[in-house]
């Protein structure tokens, strides 16, 4: 029994680092795959450097925008789910008291 409780402390660190590190890392590993995998011309997205712009064309591996700047080449991954699912939610609008 004692051999058990020994492991106790050790088996409860490795539960806890897998809930709360692990686990969360794989979840947002597989909706950046699918994102990249969704898109399509005519996307309006935003790099991870901050480019706004609008996908005019797609590769396997990489995607051609459309900015103020011109058309720029950048790979698949440069680009950003969290600033892009920001860019396509609706307006908030906010409530006068």
């Amino acid at each position: 029994m004692e051999q058990i409780t020994s492991f106790l402390p050790i088996l409860l660190m490795i539960a806890v680092v897998y809930l709360f590190m692990i686990r969360p890392q794989m979840k947002r590993q597989k909706e950046e795959k699918k994102f990249a995998e969704e898109l399509k011309r005519g996307d309006r997205v935003i790099t991870k450097s901050g480019l706004h712009g609008k996908i005019l064309d797609l590769n396997d591996t990489t995607v051609i925008l459309e900015s103020g700047a011109g058309k720029m080449k950048f790979e698949r991954t440069a680009l950003s789910l969290e600033l892009t699912k920001k860019l396509n939610e609706p307006a908030k609008v906010e409530k006068k008291k």
